[in-house]
């Protein structure tokens, strides 16, 4: 398991810049048996009104892309 969450943490770092500019973060909190991922957004991701378009278009994508077998991406404290 721990491999996996190596290649998500990579796969979270390059999306982290673009985070990063806008005052934001992405920190991986946990990978489930079966491919639950949970992130929580930091920063100003947590009240930017494009957060929800951030995950779906770039996190999300980029994790799934690095592993296409992920379940579910949950950000715990993503307002929707």
């Amino acid at each position: 398991m721990s491999e996996i969450k190596n290649i998500i943490e990579a796969a979270l770092n390059k999306v982290r810049p673009y985070l990063e500019a806008d005052g934001g973060n992405v920190k991986l909190l946990d990978v489930s048996p079966d491919l639950d991922v949970t992130l929580e957004l930091e920063g100003a991701c947590v009240s930017c009104p494009m957060s929800t378009m951030t995950m779906k278009a770039g996190i999300e994508d980029t994790i799934r892309k690095a592993v296409p077998n992920v379940r579910n991406i949950t950000a715990v404290n993503l307002v929707v």
